[in-house]
């Protein structure tokens, strides 16, 4: 069973939201959460969409850019950091978040042929996991 804890400071509907994106298997659609909160007092997309924001901001949850979805963090150093890499199985559509130090030293101090210095990334690797290779 998932375990579902109570964070700081955040108001009742980012509590909720949270919740239901913590214990969810799979990525969230905001309409999905939306649908799922409604129960709950949650009734405005707006409302979902600010909890969303909020929890993004503290570090407690990850937006996958190309599922249009939201993920809890699995990684206590993303309330400070705003570096994000997922693993995407291309078959089962299995998002994994990537904690990696070596590609966390790398990116930090990454700098383009501009000289642009990055303050946050969002990537997102394709593949297959490990049961999808199997099959």
């Amino acid at each position: 069973m998932t375990k579902i804890h109570r964070v700081n400071n955040l108001s009742k509907n980012q509590q909720i939201v949270f919740n239901l994106i913590e214990k969810s298997k799979e990525p969230l659609k905001a309409y999905s959460i939306l649908s799922n909160v409604k129960k709950k007092g949650i009734k405005a997309p707006l409302q979902v969409y600010r909890a969303l924001d909020k929890l993004i901001k503290i570090g407690k949850i990850h937006k996958v850019e190309s599922k249009n979805a939201f993920v809890a963090c699995n990684n206590s150093n993303c309330e400070i950091s705003k570096a994000t890499a997922f693993s995407i199985c291309e078959t089962c559509e299995k998002v994994t978040e990537i904690s990696n130090t070596k590609l966390s030293r790398y990116l930090k101090n990454f700098q383009d042929k501009t000289g642009m210095i990055y303050k946050k990334y969002n990537l997102e690797f394709y593949g297959l996991c490990t049961s999808c290779k199997k099959s």
